[in-house]
């Protein structure tokens, strides 16, 4: 097994048919144990009764800086390390730009962007003192094509935000041995989306795809295991774009 006495930590992983959870399942099939942090209304904990009782669910808002550092320190209590984080927590919204209220921006961003800084933040110091660690972090080809699906230009600038901050955060703790990657995954076939595409669209979308697939949440789920894994052991600051082929450059 590539994860076997590891510890992962998944923000937003609560949602079964989600990209956390999928991420999850594939890290402990490898070996991981894993802490699924999410809002309490999201029951963090069923998730990861789901998984098996070696894992545990831990309520956390990545929004809030006292937050993120309380779920780092129970994980650490109950787990006794930390090895991966997966800064998956996100949310989306379907808004032109002259629509972006105050409140909408203060939302996408605070927890693509904010929450990403906040968790990390949190989990470096235990990564500093072991001289190792994988940070993970989901953006969006949305980041690299200027929006263009579902979400609105605040939520590109969010997911951008959260490359620009990896790729800063590889540079900086490479010499703790704490790699940082992140991930732009395409569309994928998650509840964010379910149901909000017409069959036209769909059609038009499909037909910019190479693969000629939307992708599934375990399609992700691999790419963030190689990128927590030694098989990507010297592989920091990259972006690994997941998307059929949606985006070729």
């Amino acid at each position: 097994m590539l994860l076997k006495d590891k510890v992962a930590v998944i923000t937003g992983g609560a949602g079964l048919n989600g990209l956390g959870f999928a991420s999850a399942r594939m890290l402990a099939a490898q070996g991981a144990r894993v802490a699924i942090l999410d809002l309490a209304g999201a029951n963090p904990a069923g998730a990861a009764a789901e998984l098996g009782p070696q894992h545990i669910g831990v309520v956390a808002d990545v929004t809030d800086k006292a937050s993120c550092e309380a779920a780092a320190q129970e994980v650490l209590r109950r787990l006794g390390r930390i090895d991966i984080l997966l800064n998956n927590a996100g949310i989306t919204q379907p808004r032109k730009t002259l629509d972006i209220t105050a409140a909408d921006y203060d939302a996408v961003l605070d927890v693509s962007l904010r929450g990403t800084l906040y968790m990390s933040q949190a989990v470096v110091p235990a990564m500093q003192a072991q001289k190792s660690g994988s940070i993970v972090c989901i953006s969006s080809v949305s980041a690299q094509r200027g929006g263009g699906i579902l979400g609105g230009p605040h939520y590109s600038a969010a997911k951008a935000g959260v490359l620009g901050l990896a790729r800063a955060m590889a540079r900086e703790y490479g010499a703790d041995n704490i790699r940082v990657n992140s991930l732009t995954p395409g569309l994928i076939a998650t509840d964010i989306n379910k149901g909000k595409i017409p069959e036209d669209r769909r059609a038009g979308i499909l037909e910019q795809i190479p693969l000629g697939r939307i992708g599934d949440p375990d399609d992700v789920a691999g790419c963030v295991v190689f990128l927590a894994s030694d098989l990507s052991k010297y592989l920091t600051g990259v972006t690994l774009d997941v998307n059929g082929g949606m985006l070729i450059h």
